[in-house]
């Protein structure tokens, strides 16, 4: 069995040169907005009510002081604390995605990158290699459960939840790239990671708090793999294409392993990641956009009579099924699935980028201005949004006004993706927003400043000690 070489072997050699040789500056760049971004939405989600209750759970398992909690004063063991960041991550569905996959890869990714590398003294440039492969790797495994005939992921499908079960392997990678570095240990870490991955999306549709935690937990996985791999424990080398690896477990016989290394380090399925401007799911955004443009044409919500929302059609059973149940949210988290929730509220007026959590509340819910225009939406599969999806995620919004109007506006792609980037000052206002809700603004300010700089930090630590300190 030791003579036989597979996919993930040539997953442990590319990072372990990216690890060697380092990365070009571009993709350091790319990975710097990255933490900027996903540090910012964990601060934000580090005064939710979840990151007490995985403290409550993560401080059983031991009290050695590694790593930084995000915006809390507290220190655990680097796999404790990269399941709390990674669950503070994704809690406000204000994390990032990667089209046409539909994972959010940071919220895994970026918490493992953080807690190991200050574990360990890692200085930024190390860090910032680490995030970037360790992101490619969970993109392409989503990539290689991507159906194009039917353009959807296969994981989606079968009620799995990609984004943490491709984060568990992709988190893998990027933890043995900063404890060891050397191939072997990398590969064993991500085989050894392939079988802790889990998680299901069933909550999208019908509620529960458990896909909180779940890049929380491909973070843990990802971390505990890389020591128990540092440490002398090995994974199979088929371990994704094999006869009972990761592919056939997951996605059956139509997922295309060979798309794991395909043009593996000359083509970058990052390059097609999008920042969220609204903390919501990623099938509301264009929703918001045309209910923002709406506004922007001088429509009231009390001149609407009715509102059709055309989407993809693969994007109905999160954002409009159950109908009765997406037309009255009855949490602040429900909400954010809700695509007449979404277009209701930013036609009623949001904050931030356009809507900002406070959109998103469980008092913002109960709004009878807000709940009335939800019921006046009716959500339906769009030809054009199907055809086009999931390279964009778009809609087609049609309001029929009491005076007789019809207003139709369709947004086609959306803001923060590669085609519509967000400004490095748009992204610095969602950074300050988020951080503001646990920092005063200079410490904000220093935070950001100290991120943009981790290109040149000779060590990861500094960094860190900012985002704690807060009881």
């Amino acid at each position: 069995m030791s003579g036989i070489r597979g996919l993930i072997d040539d997953v442990a050699d590319f990072a372990e040169h990216a690890a060697r040789q380092g990365l070009p500056a571009r993709r350091r760049e790319a990975a710097v907005r990255a933490v900027l971004d996903t540090v910012g939405v964990m601060v934000l989600g580090s005064a939710q009510p979840v990151l007490h209750t995985v403290l409550a759970v993560t401080r059983q398992w031991g009290a050695l002081p590694e790593s930084t909690v995000i915006g809390h004063d507290e220190r655990m063991p680097s796999a404790s604390a990269a399941f709390v960041n990674g669950t503070l991550a994704h809690c406000m569905d204000y994390d990032d995605t990667h089209l046409p996959s539909v994972l959010h890869p940071s919220a895994s990714i970026v918490p493992t990158a953080l807690a190991v590398a200050e574990a360990t003294g890692a200085d930024g440039p190390r860090l910032l290699d680490a995030v970037a492969v360790g992101t490619e790797v969970c993109i392409r495994l989503g990539m290689a459960g991507y159906d194009e005939e039917r353009r959807n992921s296969i994981f989606f499908d079968r009620g799995q939840h990609a984004t943490s079960i491709c984060g568990a392997v992709g988190s893998g990678v990027t933890a043995a790239m900063l404890l060891a570095g050397d191939a072997a240990t990398i590969a064993a870490a991500g085989a050894i990671a392939a079988s802790m991955s889990s998680g299901l999306i069933e909550a999208n549709r019908t509620g529960g708090t458990v896909k909180r935690i779940q890049t929380g937990w491909a973070a843990h996985c990802g971390v505990t793999a890389a020591q128990l791999a540092v440490a002398g424990l090995t994974g199979p080398p088929t371990v994704l294409e094999g006869r009972f690896g990761f592919f056939r477990a997951f996605c059956g016989e139509r997922a295309r392993p060979e798309r794991v290394t395909a043009g593996l380090g000359d083509r970058w399925h990052a390059d097609q990641m999008h920042v969220k401007p609204y903390p919501c799911n990623h099938f509301t955004h264009t929703a918001i956009d045309a209910a923002i443009e709406l506004r922007r044409r001088g429509v009231k919500p009390g001149d609407v009579l009715a509102v059709e929302l055309g989407v993809p059609e693969p994007v109905l059973r999160t954002i409009a099924e159950p109908a009765a149940d997406k037309a009255a949210p009855t949490t602040g988290y429900a909400a954010a699935f809700s695509g007449p929730y979404a277009l209701a509220a930013a036609l009623v007026g949001g904050g931030g980028l356009g809507a900002y959590v406070d959109d998103f509340t469980d008092l913002a819910v109960r709004r009878p201005d807000v709940l009335d225009l939800a019921q006046k939406v009716r959500c339906h599969a769009d030809p054009e949004c199907t055809r086009i999806f999931p390279d964009q995620l778009p809609a087609r919004v049609t309001a029929h006004l009491a005076d007789g109007r019809t207003e139709q506006v369709a947004c086609l792609s959306n803001r923060g993706g590669p085609g519509r980037p967000l400004t490095d000052g748009e992204l610095d206002l969602k950074f300050s927003l988020n951080a503001r809700t646990r920092y005063d603004s200079a410490t904000a300010a220093s935070i950001s400043h100290e991120i943009r700089r981790l290109a040149g930090a000779a060590d990861v630590r500094p960094t860190m000690q900012l985002l704690g300190g807060i009881s």
